[in-house]
């Protein structure tokens, strides 16, 4: 067997391209649905071996870039299924769009690992250190160049199953990009470790890792808020057809449906769910397609009696901007409603989706036939960033609508810290592979902030996640009606990332680079 190995290892060395390739696809399968947390340390090792045979930082540069492509290809082959749901442009360019977005995306690893082998040299140990601060870093960065996409940090890696954190329990002391530093600094002693044939203390690191997965979670510390939590199951095709408006409210409010006479409750609706502009004053023809016609205050009002005395819903919806008698922008936002059916309080997304919610360059794609993803002809504006709305006995609410909550140390309003945080989201366009990945991040979140998150969605993956990262309920992904009834779990008490946000990741990066760079000197290479 060891021969076999050995003889695998040279191969992999003796094609260093080929190898960044494969060591990049291999990585990808740490990420959910798959979760092969082993296998994505193992290729990550595999990086810093060709690494540390590379004549300088250019080559590693070189290398970074191609394990970047094919990992970022494989992590989000979700991207091409939004494609099937839209008619302006062929599905088959969805599959043309995956890997020319991972060949931008790939530029981050490539300048992780530009940066660790300049630092690092080539030994085992500094490249390692080097290794795992440079790639925080560079997770970093692409979390805000050109508004950033911060998809699948290498640290989702070693978050656990459902019911307990996993190594993931470090973000409140790390945050997201540095417990991707840790997962990268992990496979760079692996790596060290293998090259030099010490097999059982690479077995014993990947025991110890997995030892670390599955220590039992904290107690579930449960809230006095009751919560009615719906995911109605609404077909991704059938969302946007007015013949169906009527039937699919219809279908909201029976799943809806108090099963209780007295108490206060919170109600949780997704995004995409509710056709109905709920304010006043847009022009007439706006409304007509509508389940409510051209009455907002009727659409208000039945909702209203549809959660019942004493709820309070949340739910996604669209707000329009109008200039000169017509519609000149919109908003994707939440709004909360009472039992009278007033508006009592609203957020407007302000992470949008690039292709999505807008079409970038429209001025030069839309010419050539380029629209964006989700129906409609006009451009989603952005909202002013994270805020808490103080809804009284129901709670201080943070909001992060979809693809929001994936942007470790921007959810929340820090001089105004909510209770919870509200993740309505739509991952009917994303597959199998994209509404896992998405809800792994949203539980990052939660351990990171310390709060709970209640995420939901149309047809899944809907949950109640506490402030330890555990999944206190959730509906699968399903086209058949849901509903999860329970409390809203109590927060902690602020974490060190909650006060100091991603400077926390920043600042270990920045102390474990100068030790890579210490330790080069002092071993030479």
């Amino acid at each position: 067997m060891r021969t076999v190995l050995a003889s695998s290892g040279r191969a992999f060395v003796a094609h260093p391209r080929l190898g960044a390739l494969g060591a990049g696809l291999v990585a990808a399968l740490g990420f959910p649905p798959l979760g092969l947390w082993p296998l994505a340390l193992l290729g990550m090792a595999g990086l810093a071996v060709l690494l540390a045979r590379t004549t300088g930082w250019r080559q590693a540069a070189w290398l970074g870039w191609l394990f970047g492509i094919a990992h970022f290809t494989f992590a989000n082959n979700w991207i091409a299924t939004a494609f099937t749901f839209q008619a302006n442009m062929p599905a088959a360019l969805g599959w043309a769009a995956v890997p020319l977005l991972a060949v931008y995306l790939a530029v981050y690893p490539a300048l992780g690992a530009a940066m660790a082998r300049a630092v690092g040299g080539t030994r085992a140990v500094p490249l390692a250190l080097a290794l795992g601060a440079a790639w925080t870093l560079s997770e970093w960065l692409r979390s805000w160049v050109f508004t950033g996409y911060a998809w699948d940090p290498f640290g989702l890696t070693l978050l656990g199953p459902f019911d307990r954190p996993g190594l993931a329990a470090l973000l409140p002391w790390l945050g997201t990009y540095a417990l991707s530093g840790l997962a990268v600094l992990i496979a760079g002693g692996l790596a060290a470790l293998l090259s030099v044939g010490a097999w059982w203390r690479a077995l014993a690191v990947l025991a110890l890792v997995g030892a670390g997965m599955y220590l039992p979670a904290p107690a579930e510390r449960r809230g006095a808020l009751a919560l009615t939590l719906i995911q109605p199951g609404f077909l991704q095709d059938e969302l946007d057809r007015p013949d169906l408006y009527e039937a699919h409210f219809l279908e909201l409010a029976a799943a809806t449906a108090p099963r209780r006479d007295s108490g206060e409750r919170l109600v949780l609706w997704p995004e995409s769910g509710l056709p109905d502009y709920l304010r006043d004053g847009y022009p007439r023809s706006y409304y007509l397609s509508t389940t409510a016609g051209a009455d907002p205050k009727f659409a208000r009002t039945r909702i209203g009696q549809t959660i019942g005395t004493g709820s309070l819903l949340l739910t996604g919806a669209v707000d329009l901007q109008i200039g000169d008698g017509r519609a000149v922008g919109a908003y994707n936002v939440v709004t909360a409603l009472d039992a009278q059916g007033e508006i009592v309080g609203s957020y407007r997304k302000a992470h949008l989706v690039p292709y999505g919610e807008y079409l970038a360059l429209r001025w030069l794609l839309e010419p050539l036939g380029a629209t964006r993803l989700v129906a409609g002809s006009i451009d989603f504006l952005p909202g002013p960033g994270p805020r808490t709305i103080d809804l009284g006995s129901y709670g201080r609410a943070g909001m992060q609508i979809c693809y929001e909550i994936t942007f470790a140390g921007q959810v929340v309003d820090r001089s105004n810290r909510p209770d919870y945080i509200f993740n309505p989201s739509n991952d009917g366009w994303f597959g199998r592979f994209g509404p896992p990945q998405h809800l792994g991040q949203a539980r990052m979140r939660a351990i990171e902030e310390g709060l709970p998150v209640l995420r939901a969605t149309v047809n899944g993956i809907s949950a109640v996640i506490d402030a330890h990262g555990v999944v206190r309920a959730h509906l699968g992904q399903s086209h058949l009606p849901g509903r999860i009834d329970g409390f809203v779990p109590r927060a902690l008490p602020p974490t060190l990332f909650a006060m100091a946000g991603n400077l926390l990741s920043l600042a270990w990066a920045l102390a474990v680079l100068a030790v890579a760079g210490l330790v080069r000197r002092r071993r030479g290479g």
